[in-house]
């Protein structure tokens, strides 16, 4: 028999907060192949009916009054960038989400949706995670609960928690496995073509990311290459400074924090170079940082018996 997924949708929810983890479960294909049970999804709301999501979508949603809890395996909660004022707008969800929570298999979030667990009590005194932007409040309106900032995801007992938007995919995924396994669930992934299967302890924000974040085209494109070449070639500082048309030196120089070398401004490297200066880590540690980064996916790949998730009982 399947499992039932309940995905509880509200005014002003978060689209991919929903969908990303509903097209993960719907359905794993080697469930199929295998003719494992798989998953039931459905989308829910309090009162049912259009529910119109914080992009401008509308969703067709049943009532969450319409289901037997006893025939119910898990219930996701998507978040929304106006969150708190769902929490004022939606009490009896809350109430509903509090009553649940101790009736089904397993309950989770997405995103801010872990505001929504807290305030109705599930999350005082276990560890859990949301997205980044909205750590500080988080923490201000629930001090008793053990936040990670670091986390993707965290599970701690029935209860799972995801950060910020694309990571309810990772959560989802996560279930798969402890569902029916590390193979199952990376086939899965594979079908998504996302980038990678990630574990929970990955950080919200990538290295890669934080880098491309700094908005430097030519940095940009270099640490593209890193990541692209680090399986085929040991990489030097050399290679690296001749990629982007700098001598070594200067690369060195304008990758340190502050983005220049002492004594020298960003207009003299600008007018020489040609490129802004770009501030992070130096060029060998941001390589060695890609090279972690390239283990994790490839221990990731494999069938590894552990699991892969952040777990706390």
């Amino acid at each position: 028999m399947p499992r039932n997924i309940l995905f509880v949708a509200y005014p002003d929810v978060s689209l991919l907060d929903l969908a990303g983890p509903q097209t993960v479960f719907w359905p794993p294909p080697t469930t199929r192949a295998r003719g494992m049970a798989g998953y039931r999804c459905h989308t829910t709301s309090f009162s049912g009916g259009i529910v119109a999501t914080v992009e401008g979508t509308a969703m067709s949603s049943v009532s969450l009054a319409s289901f037997d809890l006893r025939v119910v395996d898990t219930v996701i909660v998507p978040g929304s960038p106006t969150i708190l004022e769902v929490a004022k707008n939606e009490t009896a969800l809350i109430d509903w989400l509090a009553t649940a929570s101790g009736k089904i298999r397993r309950m989770a979030s997405v995103c801010s949706g872990a505001f929504l667990l807290a305030f109705a009590g599930l999350l005082d005194g276990k560890r859990a995670t949301t997205h980044w932007a909205m750590l500080d409040r988080f923490r201000e309106l629930f001090p008793t609960v053990d936040l990670d900032p670091d986390a993707i995801f965290v599970q701690q007992q029935n209860l799972w928690t995801s950060a910020g938007v694309t990571t309810g995919i990772d959560l989802a995924l996560a279930m798969v496995e402890a569902d029916y396994g590390h193979e199952v669930a990376l086939n899965s992934a594979k079908e998504l073509a996302v980038y990678m299967k990630r574990p929970g302890a990955q950080p919200q924000l990538s290295e890669i990311l934080i880098s491309q974040s700094r908005r430097v085209p030519v940095f940009e494109s270099l640490h593209l290459w890193i990541v692209r070449n680090l399986s085929t070639q040991e990489l030097s500082v050399e290679q690296l400074a001749e990629y982007v048309g700098m001598s070594p030196r200067n690369l060195r120089a304008y990758t340190r924090k502050d983005g220049a070398h002492a004594g020298q401004g960003r207009g003299a490297f600008q007018a020489r170079s040609g490129a802004a200066a770009v501030a992070g880590p130096g060029p060998a540690r941001r390589r060695h940082r890609a090279r972690v980064r390239l283990r994790q996916r490839r221990a990731d790949a494999r069938d590894v018996p552990a699991p892969l998730w952040t777990v706390s009982k």
